[in-house]
């Protein structure tokens, strides 16, 4: 299906208006009327583009501003932000590798924190015996905030059975849990407090929940200066500057629409039948249905949601996308539709 203009809770198609459940705009921000506004305007004050290096004698408030923000919304000492979410992770492992004897990954880590010769963090049923030998050296672990196909936060509580021998740095993605989980939409990040994490680092993707073409990375700030220094970041150009300072100027529209996602949410909890054949939590706006020809239900319903054939499984995956732009009676034909399919 190809489309003319920005999928948001409605989607023409052949002329046809369908509704939409689909994307990754989970705080509905694309297409926010105030939002671009402030956007236009840094536009007109910062241009389109900044090429040069973070790193030159020209240095920009706009970053200054926009990472300050971020810190504070993350909870975290300091944050750096980069031109895409996939290059924080690259960059993290980049500085990350010459500092790790060993990383481990959890299952469906995303690409973007991938490290070569990472190992699997369990194997079977349990744990990597790697991890609980009696060598002392510095690990790295790797993770997704929510791997995929899920919807709850992965459980870290399990790092607490890795011997005190291995000194534990752990990398976060929370490109699909920024803006939405914690307080205010903040993350995981503050919320990770294991006494045997040595260092804790955060990083995202901003074009997802945030809106905004770029990606950050959040630690202590002796991590965060060591990555400002790093050849990768020195040589690249930043995020745009237009869009960092949008972030800093947008501060209470993020918490709006973040109530107004957690709104719909709580609707949905209300009316949506209990099944297990359709994997939903109330903090969480994806909607997993496993429901044989639910995609052709939804289509002759008008409704798109994400359909894709995963590479590890040999059925369609079909993914239910909640924004704050939904309206209640959106979600009700979505929710009709799931009630009355539960077979």
């Amino acid at each position: 299906m190809t489309v003319n203009q920005f999928p948001d809770r409605i989607i023409e198609i052949d002329n046809e208006d369908y509704l939409y459940f689909g994307g990754t705009a989970y705080l509905g921000l694309p297409m926010h009327p105030e939002f671009q506004k402030l956007l236009i305007k840094n536009i007109l004050q910062w241009g389109t583009a900044y090429g040069s290096s973070r790193s030159a004698n020209i240095q920009l408030t706009a970053y200054e501003n926009g990472e300050r923000f971020l810190a504070n919304y993350i909870k975290a000492d300091a944050t750096l932000t980069v031109s895409s979410g996939m290059l924080a992770g690259k960059l993290v492992i980049e500085v990350l590798t010459p500092e790790t004897d060993c990383f481990f990954h959890f299952p469906d880590t995303h690409t973007a924190i991938k490290a070569v010769n990472s190992l699997p963090f369990f194997i079977g049923k349990g744990l990597n015996p790697r991890l609980l030998d009696n060598a002392t050296e510095k690990i790295t672990i790797l993770t997704d905030a929510v791997p995929s196909f899920h919807v709850e936060p992965i459980d870290l509580s399990i790092l607490n059975l890795i011997p005190s021998n291995k000194e534990i740095t752990l990398a976060v993605d929370e490109s699909h849990s920024l803006g939405i989980l914690g307080t205010n939409g903040c993350g995981i990040f503050s919320n990770i407090d294991l006494p045997n994490i040595k260092r804790k680092i955060m990083l995202s993707s901003l074009g997802k929940a945030f809106g905004l073409t770029g990606g950050v990375i959040a630690s202590d700030s002796e991590f965060i200066n060591q990555m400002a220094v790093h050849d990768t970041f020195v040589s690249s150009a930043g995020m745009n500057a237009a869009f960092v300072q949008t972030m800093a100027d947008a501060s209470s529209i993020y918490l709006q629409q973040h109530q107004k996602l957690n709104d719909n949410l709580k609707y949905i909890e209300a009316h949506l039948i209990k099944n297990r054949a359709v994997h939903f939590d109330p903090d969480y706006p994806l909607i997993y249905p496993e429901i044989e020809g639910i995609n052709e239900i939804f289509t002759a319903n008008k409704i798109i949601v994400t359909n894709f054939k995963y590479p590890t499984d040999t059925k369609d995956l079909n993914r239910i996308v909640i924004t704050a732009n939904h309206k209640k009676e959106d979600l009700d034909k979505i929710i009709h539709i799931l009630n009355q399919n539960q077979f």
